[in-house]
């Protein structure tokens, strides 16, 4: 059985249908017995349909700030 660790490995492969048959049997039978990851799958998928729908930015300087701010970050660390 696939431990929590693992299934969170998998979860993009997941969402993306790109698992093979056993890997995709491994998991479903992971979240048959574990709610905490059926609940972050769950909140994948709703992140996920989110972000097809979600509008893109009008303002390019929005990205441009963006872009910036994540400069900035990575400075700090």
């Amino acid at each position: 059985m696939l431990t929590c660790k693992q299934l969170v490995a998998l979860s993009s492969d997941l969402l993306d249908a790109q698992l093979s048959g056993r890997q995709r049997l491994a998991v479903q039978v992971h979240l048959m017995m574990c709610g905490r990851c059926r609940r972050f799958v769950r909140q994948m998928r709703l992140s996920q349909q989110l972000l097809r729908v979600w509008p893109e930015p009008v303002n390019p300087d929005t990205q441009a700030l963006a872009e910036r701010l994540a400069a900035m970050r990575r400075e700090r660390r």
